[in-house]
């Protein structure tokens, strides 16, 4: 959540501020703004879009060669100008106390905020928003002697929570201090202009350098003019930090991912993305053999997939909202065919509750951007209890969560703008098909046939995707009546009810209709009271074993007036009458049926949205990259 840029040069930063700031919008759209030193501290911000902003810089002919910008998504504080950042230092009524010499963005939260105001308010430091941002402007103010480095160093300590922060001091110019622990902060080098720039992600500075320095937990960088050092910590924050070596990557992040090209929304480019998304995801994969997984892998030198998978006995899945419907979606998975005890915890929950860790579990966590706070911090609690055999799903192959498990598959969805996951979420089932593959073969559960058989149908995933995406039509129509409702049921069964709670969690997300899903097998236990004519109950329907128990809830629905939309194997038997909306699914996919029964759901949503007037890309009160608890 939130996205950094910043820059020093000997030209006008300004330009590759917004720049980067439209690549970031994503992570958060509360609010932005833009400061540069310019002989003092100059500042535009707008609670509007960056497109806003920058008409705002332009007419005001605003420039500067030493700067920081930032788009919000708001944790203290209400969206408001006074609350965008950056945030400047001001401070009054005490000898000593300089006005308005730092400014600071910042990423994350800052947990000891209170404590710090009243410190900081009994120096004279005046607060002027309802941020926990302002207290870390305030804080190096009060510590700084000429030096922003040593203030910044000595100010860390204090503070309690995670952040990533880029900071400047009207009085040094072309010099920024970047730190990070908690929130991603990468360097990138320049290749000319004597210049240097961080970023929360490379591709704010996509077509500026491709010399990425991916900063670790902890570092601090001082990044000037055709140079930089960074900063590590020794042994915890009492020691001093240490000079550290950090490489220095060639990241090719093309610009051109970011561009809509001939579709109305980011989420519809995104949704037709996912056949070529599912075939590069799979590219190489064709037999299952013990050395696969190390082949596609990324690991360490000397990390083994097949030896770990040969010991574990049981998984353990960690993620967030669409990131965990995909691991429970993968226990049906596992626990059929590799026949493992799997446990899907959600992340946030799971590092707050006793829980009895076994050493021989393999912990595997799923997030689109690797930086997601809950499921670090989730994985790194399993970690402190003694479970060291980890394994991460992840898009993001630079990202800090690939870093710290011992394995991790990258599936290849490409960059992921619109902030309800569509192509991420089937990449990662995909990922997560495999790996139940591979640990299924490791076991000995997997016979030659049973392999040829599934290899097959993954090969042909992104034709059987593509007819799936030749529904939309239908699913506009659904969209109409959908929109004119303000609730919503999703029923599924078996491993088709992670897709329901999938579908229903879409629907929410951008078209703000109140959606809750179930098994429909629940109905009877409660949810059934709910139903009536008005509101819609949406049924993924794959002509699996559970089938007829299926039909069964669905007479139960249209017995109380409820309105079914089905979406039904073309070999399932349902027909449409009144009360009973069909659309006709490609014939059963057997095991990989929940990769093409979401696709519609997805459509489902982005239509209903459109109907409404919601911003798609944008939702209220969301963003993509959740870096904060």
């Amino acid at each position: 959540m939130c996205g950094i840029v910043a820059a020093v040069s000997d030209r006008n930063v300004v330009p590759v501020l917004v720049q980067g700031l439209a690549r970031l919008e994503y992570r958060g759209y509360d609010s932005c703004g833009v400061a540069v030193q310019n002989g003092g501290l100059q500042r535009a911000r707008s609670t509007a879009r960056v497109a806003e902003l920058q008409a705002q810089i332009a007419a005001d002919k605003f420039a500067g060669n030493t700067g920081i910008a930032h788009t919000r998504w708001a944790t203290h504080g209400v969206p408001s100008q006074g609350n965008a950042h950056p945030h400047f230092s001001f401070g009054t009524g005490e000898a000593g106390v300089k006005a308005g010499q730092i400014a600071l963005v910042h990423n994350g939260i800052i947990e000891n905020h209170d404590a710090l105001r009243a410190v900081l308010r009994a120096k004279g430091y005046v607060f002027v928003s309802q941020t926990d941002t302002e207290v870390i402007a305030h804080l190096i103010d009060s510590l700084y002697d000429g030096d922003l480095f040593e203030a910044v160093k000595v100010a860390l300590p204090q503070l309690h929570g995670a952040y990533a922060i880029a900071v400047f001091c009207k009085d040094e110019p072309h010099r920024i201090i970047g730190a990070r622990a908690g929130s991603p902060l990468i360097l990138g080098v320049g290749k000319e202009h004597s210049e240097n720039f961080m970023a929360s992600d490379a591709m704010a500075l996509a077509g500026v350098t491709d010399q990425i320095v991916y900063l670790e937990e902890g570092d601090v960088v001082d990044m000037q003019l055709g140079k930089y050092w960074i900063f590590g910590k020794a042994d915890g924050w009492s020691k001093a930090l240490e000079a550290a070596q950090r490489p220095v990557k060639t990241v090719l992040a093309h610009s051109g991912a970011a561009e809509l090209g001939p579709y109305r929304h980011y989420m519809q480019k995104e949704i037709f993305e996912q056949p070529r998304a599912i075939a590069d995801t799979l590219e190489g994969v064709n037999a299952i053999v013990p050395e696969l997984f190390d082949t596609l892998m990324t690991h360490p030198a000397g990390a083994n997939a097949h030896a770990v998978f040969k010991k574990i006995d049981r998984v353990l899945i960690l993620a967030c909202g669409t990131s965990y419907y995909s691991g429970c979606t993968a226990k049906y998975w596992l626990e059929s065919i590799a026949q493992i005890p799997t446990q899907v915890e959600v992340a946030s929950e799971y590092r707050y509750r006793d829980s009895v860790p076994d050493q021989n579990t393999l912990v595997v966590t799923i997030t689109q951007s690797g930086e997601t706070a809950d499921t670090l911090a989730a994985l790194r609690h399993a970690q402190s209890l003694g479970m060291k055999h980890t394994l991460t799903i992840c898009n993001v192959a630079t990202s800090a969560m690939v870093r710290e498990c011992s394995l991790a598959y990258i599936t290849r969805a490409g960059v992921e703008i619109g902030v309800a996951s569509t192509k991420a979420f089937t990449t990662q089932l995909a990922g997560l098909f495999l790996l139940t593959l591979a640990l299924a073969q490791s076991k000995g559960r997997l016979t030659e046939s049973q392999e040829a058989e599934h290899l097959q149908a993954m090969r042909r995933l992104p034709a059987a995707l593509q007819a799936v995406l030749a529904l939309e039509p239908q699913l506009i129509s659904w969209a109409e009546d959908f929109a004119k409702h303000d609730n919503a049921l999703f029923l599924g069964r078996g491993m088709h009810y992670p897709i329901a709670l999938e579908g229903a969690l879409k629907l929410k997300e951008i078209s703000y209709i109140h959606a809750e899903a179930y098994p429909a097998g629940e109905l009877k236990h409660g949810p059934l009271a709910l139903v009536t004519s008005a509101m819609p109950v949406v049924t993924v329907a794959p002509n699996d074993a559970l089938i007829d128990k299926l039909k069964s809830n669905m007479h139960e629905v249209r017995a109380r007036g409820g309105v079914l939309y089905v979406l039904a194997d073309a070999d399932s038997k349902i027909e449409s009458e009144e009360g009973i909306h069909v659309i006709r699914m490609p014939a059963n996919y057997g095991a990989l049926s929940p990769l093409l029964h979401v696709v519609p759901l997805q459509l489902l949503a982005y239509h209903t949205a459109l109907v409404r007037g919601t911003d798609v890309d944008k939702p209220r009160n969301l963003a993509k990259s959740v870096t904060v608890e």
